[in-house]
């Protein structure tokens, strides 16, 4: 495993509840700083709990990852707190519940591609330039979104965004690659978070140290796979 320098310069979106937080707490529990990213900071109480837990480590700003304008306000304002990134944890997404064969609206379906798929994508092409050589970037994906395992019709708006997220990632990876920086698709394990649900089998703790295990340990030659939790390849 390969040593990373600390403390690192990360920003995480959709940082104000389940995944992102845990990767807030877990970052700046490692020396790290941290940029928190979520659409409504006024709300995001736990957040703005841990940045005067961590005065000048910890900054929130403001990010509709469905925006491209607000991507190019969080370019702007980024500089003002960190002067780099040597992670970004593409964290933010939604998943519409309840969707049936024959009631898909295409509203869900713009709205996932939106989120999970093109925000992403956008948001990183936004903040290339702020790439140091040697940066990772985390695509959250799912097992949900791998065609080779796909075995029902289940939740399609979101395996489909993030099947587009996936190859989002591939291309992503190539177009970084001559600057050193890697970029990764992880599925985090059934979560227990709100979007999650309650039969979910992974703690968020859990999730997010294995996760951060594979980022440690990530060159550019990890760049393009799709890994889980626990490292392992997850199909395509």
């Amino acid at each position: 495993m390969n040593a990373r320098p600390a403390p690192r310069r990360c920003l995480v979106t959709g940082a104000n509840r389940g995944i992102g937080l845990e990767f807030v707490r877990q970052l700046l529990a490692r020396g790290d700083r941290v940029v928190a990213a979520c659409r409504r900071p006024a709300r995001a109480h736990a957040l703005n709990q841990l940045a005067g837990e961590h005065p000048g480590r910890l900054h929130v700003l403001p990010l509709d990852v469905a925006e491209p304008k607000s991507h190019a306000e969080l370019a702007r304002e980024l500089p003002l707190a960190l002067d780099g990134l040597d992670l970004l944890i593409n964290n933010a997404g939604v998943l519409h519940s309840g969707e049936r064969f024959g009631q898909v609206p295409i509203a869900h379906l713009d709205d996932s591609l939106r989120v999970n798929a093109s925000g992403p994508f956008l948001l990183t092409q936004t903040l290339a330039p702020l790439l140091a050589s040697g940066a990772v970037v985390a695509n959250l994906s799912s097992e949900l979104g791998s065609i080779a395992s796909a075995a029902g019709f289940h939740t399609p708006s979101y395996a489909i965004s993030k099947a587009a997220q996936n190859m989002a990632t591939a291309l992503l990876a190539r177009a970084l690659a001559e600057r050193g920086v890697a970029v990764l698709a992880l599925h985090p394990g059934w979560v227990q978070t709100d979007m999650g649900g309650a039969g979910a089998q992974v703690a968020p703790a859990d999730a997010v140290r294995g996760l951060l295990r594979v980022l440690d340990a990530a060159t550019v030659a990890d760049s393009g796979r799709f890994l889980d939790w626990r490292g392992r390849a997850v199909p395509w």
